[in-house]
């Protein structure tokens, strides 16, 4: 007999109703509790439990569908991860495998690419823009892998598509809320951190960034771009070096992960009220630096809806159909707007 919403309640201490939200992809559930409940719903069989993402072959029926996403300690992948995971799962027609490789190696990111040839029926990657990694996209289209690219685009490759925000808009956004913050009218020196320009949507947003400082708030001084390769430690000490160097900062834009470090740094310098901070993606560290005042605003961009519709997209690939695609919104959060989930 299979397991009902009951059993999976009891079994995960949860009530039916978290269940049934966790199931149908609903909103108002913690992202450890959605995975405890995918997994119990797994271990009872009420939903097929993902396959070795070491071991093609061993897939359960259904459509094969591959994600290939950075590790690290980038906090939107790691809800992005689970949002995929938990929503695949919830699809019986579904066969969804998650790869976590080194981020920043095209070399790894191409290898894993081509090693999916035969084992797979769609691919999304959050992708590097690499002579190696385009190389790699051509060869996979070629053999009629559909690909879709998440959160960063790659031009002039034939992918299915992409699911993400507008990278560049995001970076006039950014200029202008600090901008605005900061105020007009005097020479006021402010300083960028990105992931890595290797990533196509780091550069966009960099790109509108600096437009609408010239364009806008010409009196703003950029003092230093860094790459932080989205780690929260190599983010904490390269803002702790950036404000021995200019102890008159005003403002950060982070362009990319590693508001954790950022935020431990200015803290640690008693500068948290003092310089204005905005960065991306809305996560438990940058709810509580909004609500302490580390950072003055999130450019959020749902990972829940960024996975719901990579999942669509790939499906509809597959099966030969049109898809409607529904773009994540871009959503500025202050301390004042902080969603329940």
């Amino acid at each position: 007999m299979r397991s009902t919403l009951a059993d999976i309640a009891r079994e995960a201490g949860v009530s039916p109703a978290t269940v049934d939200r966790v199931l149908n992809n609903r909103d108002g559930v913690r992202e450890r509790t959605r995975a405890i409940v995918v997994a119990t719903a797994q271990k009872l069989g009420y939903l097929a439990a993902a396959a070795d993402p070491e071991m093609p072959g061993t897939a359960a029926d259904g459509i094969r569908l591959d994600f290939i996403l950075p590790a690290g300690t980038n906090t939107f992948v790691a809800n992005l991860v689970s949002q995929i995971a938990s929503q695949g799962a919830a699809q019986t027609d579904l066969n969804v495998r998650i790869h976590s490789i080194e981020g920043f190696s095209p070399d790894s990111l191409a290898r894993s690419l081509t090693g999916l040839i035969g084992a797979t029926d769609g691919i999304g990657v959050i992708a590097l823009d690499h002579p190696t990694v385009r190389e790699a996209m051509r060869h996979v289209a070629s053999s009629g892998i559909p690909i879709v690219t998440l959160a960063s685009d790659i031009l002039h490759v034939p992918r299915f598509g992409y699911v993400g925000i507008d990278n560049r808009a995001a970076g006039r956004l950014a200029g202008y809320l600090l901008g605005r913050l900061l105020g007009r009218g005097k020479t006021q020196k402010i300083a960028l951190f990105a992931g890595s320009f290797s990533y196509r949507g780091h550069e966009e947003r960099e790109m509108g960034f600096r437009h609408v400082i010239t364009e806008e708030f010409p009196d703003m001084e950029i003092v230093s771009l860094r790459e932080i390769r989205d780690d929260r430690e190599r983010a904490y000490a390269e803002t702790a070096a950036l404000l021995s160097r200019h102890p008159d900062l005003a403002g950060i834009y982070n362009i990319g992960a590693g508001n954790s470090g950022i935020g431990q740094a200015l803290e640690e310098a008693r500068l948290e009220s003092s310089i204005i901070f905005v960065g991306h993606e809305l996560t438990e560290t940058s709810k509580r630096f909004l609500l302490n005042g580390t950072i003055d605003a999130v450019i959020d961009q749902n990972p829940r809806v960024e996975a719901r519709e990579a999942l669509a997209m790939l499906k509809a690939a597959v099966l030969g159909q049109q898809t409607d695609y529904h773009p994540p919104r871009l959503q500025v959060i202050f301390r004042e707007n902080i969603p329940e989930s």
